[in-house]
């Protein structure tokens, strides 16, 4: 298992279309996915499990990824996100 911390920087936060980006990018991967917000925990690879975190700009979560691709997922996500998925 690896994890890593990152800042939402999208303005708008994780709404429909960079929540959408972020469960593309997971599902290329094998490894379970998911990312925990203010003790609560969502799966990176259902967008409503992402949208129902309600994410802000600015909010801190922490990406975790388990499984045979674990660290090429994490680095994957980590990039998108910082990259504001898309936006």
């Amino acid at each position: 298992m690896v994890s890593q911390k990152v800042v939402i920087k999208n303005p708008t936060g994780l709404h429909l279309r960079p929540a959408g980006i972020l469960c593309k990018e997971a599902m290329q991967y094998k490894s379970l996915i998911t990312f925990t917000y203010r003790g609560n925990t969502a799966n990176a690879k259902s967008v409503l499990s992402v949208l129902g975190a309600c994410i802000k700009c600015g909010d801190e979560i922490e990406l975790i990824c388990e499984g045979e691709d674990e660290a090429e997922a994490l680095q994957s996500l980590v990039a998108a996100v910082e990259n504001g998925l898309g936006e």
